[in-house]
């Protein structure tokens, strides 16, 4: 947690649940994955966390930006990036926002699939589209395989079908999962990258464009190596299949840039027990799976979690949120401890949590408002 969070923190005493996003912790993230990925242009994954104040930041900072809607391309466009600064890498999209976009400038676009190629040819002619290839993100605590890309051989097809239709065969991208932990998870897709430029090429088709996609981790409850390291072997495996001649190249970080950025400070509103002879404790917090923390579904991510009013012995809990709804709990396989001497109305800091939470708080269940959040 950065100074000017804990300051925020002990000046403002403000009501929780609530997400304080350091802004100068994102610069300095954009900055380094800069300084160690050079030649990979950034287009920030919008979905991680859309707030006004971010997108300005990174627009300011020459970030590109990648988007999955028409209102993520609106907040984008009204932050001041141009439109050919965005990619509107979602490859499930209406007919009518694909012809929205292109109308607004966006002439990049993903698919994964034939009907959706169809979609950008009738909409978006001329285009520069690119295909996303599945993968199984092996490593990854938040994986993306399945329900995302197609095999390599129907991706080759595609891309001869995107030149018929008058559009621009431009590259591939994939995503090696969320919160990638495994390094040679790059060197893989990668590879498999390569061989389909190949094979395109001896097809007459040039392609132009590598998209890396996300993956980048934000640091948790368990440790992962840092950016450089990331870095380091992304380059060795780009150096490994292409050589010299390197294919424009984009990065889509999110979970990186923003998550360690921001710290929620949440208030204990139970402590109990469900029989007389159980040790473990059930502490519910005034934040749950509804309020921002989806992403502990399957305790997939482990968020560090803080007692800062409470330290001494502690013992195994169970952690849940506040809401009537049975699967409104964070952790009960993946044991947390805390203090013994932990009351009802202390303050719980939940860290790395600048990604992934306001943006998928519910509106209004059970009549719990949106997570708040300020970014300073």
């Amino acid at each position: 947690m950065t100074a000017k969070i804990t300051r925020f923190f002990r000046e403002k005493r403000p009501d929780t649940p609530i997400l304080v996003v350091d802004l100068d912790a994102i610069s300095d993230n954009y900055q380094a994955l800069r300084r160690y990925l050079p030649l990979a242009e950034v287009f920030y994954a919008v979905k991680a966390n859309p707030a006004p104040e971010i997108l300005g930041l990174l627009a300011e900072l020459g970030s590109s930006f990648d988007t999955a809607s028409r209102a993520e391309i609106e907040q984008v466009l009204a932050a001041g990036a141009a439109p050919d600064r965005i990619s509107y890498g979602n490859v499930i999209k209406k007919q009518k926002d694909v012809a929205w976009a292109f109308e607004k400038g966006v002439r990049l676009f993903a698919f994964d699939s034939e009907a959706e190629l169809r979609k950008l040819a009738e909409s978006a002619p001329g285009a520069r589209v690119f295909c996303r290839l599945l993968m199984t993100c092996d490593g990854a605590e938040w994986p993306l395989s399945r329900k995302f890309g197609c095999e390599a051989d129907m991706a080759k097809d595609l891309l001869v079908l995107a030149r018929t239709l008058g559009l621009d065969p431009y590259g591939v991208s994939f995503h090696v999962g969320s919160q990638q932990t495994k390094l040679d998870q790059w060197d893989i897709a990668i590879g498999r990258t390569s061989m389909l430029f190949t094979e395109l090429s001896e097809a007459g088709i040039g392609l132009k464009m590598i998209n890396i996609g996300g993956g980048l981790p934000a640091h948790y409850r368990d440790d992962v190596a840092q950016v450089d390291a990331y870095a380091s072997e992304i380059m060795r495996a780009m150096t490994r299949h292409f050589g010299n001649d390197l294919p424009r190249m984009i990065i889509e970080p999110g979970r990186s840039l923003v998550g360690d950025a921001g710290v929620i400070e949440a208030e204990v509103v139970l402590i109990s027990r469900k029989s007389y002879g159980e040790d473990v404790r059930w502490v519910y917090l005034d934040i749950g799976k509804f309020g921002g923390l989806i992403e502990t579904m399957d305790e997939s991510i482990k968020y560090r979690i803080e007692t800062p009013e409470r330290r001494g012995a502690s013992g195994p809990v169970i952690l849940a949120g506040p809401t009537c709804d049975s699967a409104d709990i964070l952790y009960e396989t993946h044991r947390y401890k805390m203090p013994l001497s932990l009351k009802v109305g202390d303050r719980v800091r939940i860290h790395a949590t600048g990604a992934y939470t306001t943006s998928y708080a519910s509106v209004n269940f059970n009549g719990f408002q949106p997570l708040q959040s300020v970014y300073i």
